[in-house]
């Protein structure tokens, strides 16, 4: 069995008018030149928690949205190796989907170090994904999007490429 230095649970979420919700990172402001990236969101998984449970909690302490564990389809993982700072080594998120009608996000669940690295949130319709020159991470999420804005779910968790 891999061992992972983090895993985390993200959660893809589209409304109704098929907008995926990201997350803006902000800048960090001990790291001058450091830049804002839109993830979904998500975070690490706690110990002996399932990924879905770690899902479910973390879209609620991120966004103020409930979510059945049971009901988020997994859809994609990413792997690859990365150096936070805290955690260095080998990581591994899993993405899942979750199906809103409309949702108004609300931050206010986030922890503490959440807080400091929240830089708002935008509701994004595929169009504006593909046009943006603003960092997605990982990028390739705005073709698994369209695909799942299609209705082509993938039979097993696709494998996204790792962020650079």
């Amino acid at each position: 069995m891999t061992e992972f230095a983090r895993r985390s649970a993200r959660v893809i979420v589209l409304d109704a008018a098929d907008r995926l919700l990201l997350i803006r990172s902000a800048a960090e402001p001990d790291h001058p030149g450091s830049s804002y990236a839109w993830f979904t969101p998500g975070g690490g998984v706690e110990a002996g928690e399932e990924l879905a449970a770690a899902a479910a909690r973390e879209l609620l302490e991120e966004t103020g949205l409930r979510a059945d564990p049971a009901g988020l389809r997994p859809v994609a993982f990413a792997i690859g190796q990365a150096d936070l700072g805290w955690a260095s080594g080998l990581f591994r998120d899993d993405f899942f989907l979750h199906r809103v009608d409309r949702h108004r996000v609300d931050p206010a669940g986030m922890l503490d170090y959440e807080r400091r690295h929240y830089g708002g949130h935008r509701w994004w319709t595929q169009a504006k994904l593909e046009a943006t020159t603003e960092v997605i991470i990982p990028a390739a999420l705005v073709t698994l999007v369209a695909d799942l804005i299609a209705g082509r779910l993938p039979a097993t968790p696709a494998a996204l490429p790792w962020p650079p």
